[in-house]
């Protein structure tokens, strides 16, 4: 057995940067709204977002954005409409990401999902990469109530999956994730991504593993740190 799986009865993923290759998304849906409402970026505005659920990020805009005559549902409707068709036909798996969920489903390590996204792009996304029924829980933040790094979407989908916290293996690619996986009593494997290669360092002084992509687990070259 690899030394990371000991004692953990299920893995759970986060979603974006983690499991997936989409993050290079949103700066392009970003600069498209800004131009659309004539909307400037205020300093530091997606280090202030980090973390939370898809609707506080709708409301975080909305206080950014006073004048933007739209709700926050109509704010997530729009993004949606926007990012749908590059989720689904443009955006791949991290490399290793499937043959490591084949190896877990093997050794009848239940596997779930806790994500910041929303249901629909969730949802479709999985179904296009063909991996839906690889996860017995998916849970976005919105349903657990509040976005990383509280630990409430983990603690959903652990309790979903009717593992013990301690006995849960996390993935996770930005500090506030890390933070949600760590506040939720589980053990953390920070995911490199290009995203959030600025902020490496915060991502292993958090986490208790380190990979580049999920091939080092099978290779046994993550790096372990604590």
């Amino acid at each position: 057995m690899i030394k990371m799986l000991e004692r953990i009865d299920a893995v759970i993923f986060d979603m974006d940067g983690t499991l997936i290759d989409s993050m290079w998304i949103w700066p392009s849906i970003d600069e498209a709204y800004f131009e659309k409402y004539d909307l400037t970026e205020p300093p530091n505005f997606h280090e202030g977002m980090e973390g939370m659920s898809y609707s506080e990020v709708a409301k975080y805009f909305k206080d950014c954005f006073p004048t933007l005559p739209l709700t926050p549902e109509e704010i997530m409707d729009e993004w949606t409409n926007l990012a749908h068709e590059r989720y689904t036909t443009q955006v791949s798996l991290k490399e290793g990401a499937i043959e490591f969920l084949d190896f877990l489903h093997e050794q009848g390590i239940r596997t779930g999902i806790a994500t910041s996204n929303g249901r629909k792009l969730v949802d479709d996304t999985l179904k296009a990469l063909g991996i839906e029924e690889q996860f017995a829980s998916v849970r976005c933040a919105c349903e657990a109530g509040a976005g990383k790094p509280a630990p409430d979407v983990y603690l959903m989908v652990a309790d979903d999956l009717q593992v013990s916290c301690e006995r849960c293996l996390v993935f996770e690619d930005v500090p506030m994730g890390i933070l949600a996986g760590k506040n939720a009593g589980m053990h953390v494997c920070a995911v490199e991504d290009d995203f959030s290669k600025d902020q490496v360092e915060k991502k292993r002084r958090l986490a208790d593993y380190y990979i580049q992509d999920y091939n080092d687990i099978k290779n046994r070259t993550y790096e372990v740190l604590r």
